[in-house]
């Protein structure tokens, strides 16, 4: 039986996880919130790896707040980038693979096709350059790795895009949604049941990879799309912006190429698709 570690239990991507987890009974699963197990900790690291015999890490923790990483550099380097390293290193150590989420951010967006793995980095802002620095210690301290790069995740747990669309739609708010980002809505529950295909198939095929829904969409794509499909569209008015005032500067382009991931672990899903299946399921 396979032991899986999760940090960022309650986060989105954890709570899909522990979500699709009831479909793999052969896996034994512990999921670690941020209460349960602070991963800035070496101690808390050291003590759960030494008192489990843990096969996967799943780190799922990050700091993502994207606007408040502009003021907290330290704090979000601290935990994207040097609590990264220790995970490695306690992967390392105690013969653990290590699967770690980053991010389409660790690009500048001023490419104008999709980004593939091997393109230049160069994040925009400070939780771009953050996880680009987790991403370069873990590949300096281990050998097997999987580093997923996703984007614009969102589902039916937590604060996210979706979420407040829908909310704001009860509300019959006015919504100014910016045009001016491409990239592409990616449901959390798809990239949880592809991390759990990949540790299912003990694929040694380690390396970076770009697990995002296909397909590509403006902020405003995605919420029309949210308002026409939920039929909640009635009495919102949704309005194009082709500028939004925000602390950190935002690639203006990030949609991830597949190419790779779809010709190792097998294709992921259009964005629409999936998000028409979420809200079906809610």
């Amino acid at each position: 039986m396979k032991t899986i570690l999760v940090t960022g239990a309650t986060g989105q991507l954890g709570q899909c996880l522990q979500k699709h987890s009831k479909l793999y009974p052969d896996f034994s699963f512990l999921f670690c919130s941020s209460r349960e197990l602070d991963i800035t900790s070496k101690e808390q690291l050291e003590s759960v790896f030494k008192s489990n015999k843990i096969d996967y890490c799943i780190n799922a923790a990050a700091y993502t707040n994207v606007e408040q990483a502009e003021k907290e550099r330290e704090k979000a380097f601290r935990v994207n980038a040097d609590a990264a390293a220790d995970i490695a290193e306690f992967c390392r150590e105690f013969q653990a693979k290590l699967i770690h989420i980053s991010t389409d951010y660790v690009f500048n967006g001023r490419k104008d096709e999709a980004y593939l793995e091997t393109d230049e980095v160069d994040p925009i802002n400070v939780y771009g350059a953050s996880k680009l620095k987790g991403e370069e210690k873990i590949q300096e301290i281990l050998k097997e790795f999987f580093i997923l790069r996703t984007s614009w995740l969102y589902s039916e747990f937590g604060h996210n895009f979706y979420n407040t669309i829908l909310k704001k739609a009860e509300e019959k708010a006015e919504l100014n949604i910016t045009t001016s980002q491409v990239g592409t809505p990616t449901n959390a529950n798809d990239l949880a049941k592809y991390i759990l295909q990949i540790i299912n198939s003990g694929s040694a095929q380690y390396g970076i990879y770009h697990v995002s829904n296909e397909g590509e969409a403006t902020w405003y794509d995605f919420a029309k799309e949210i308002l026409d499909y939920s039929g909640k569209k009635e009495g919102v008015t949704l309005n194009k912006t082709g500028f939004y005032q925000t602390l950190a500067e935002r690639p203006g382009y990030s949609v991830l190429s597949k190419k790779k991931t779809n010709r190792t672990f097998g294709p992921v899903q259009n964005w629409k698709i999936s998000l028409h299946q979420l809200i079906d399921e809610n």
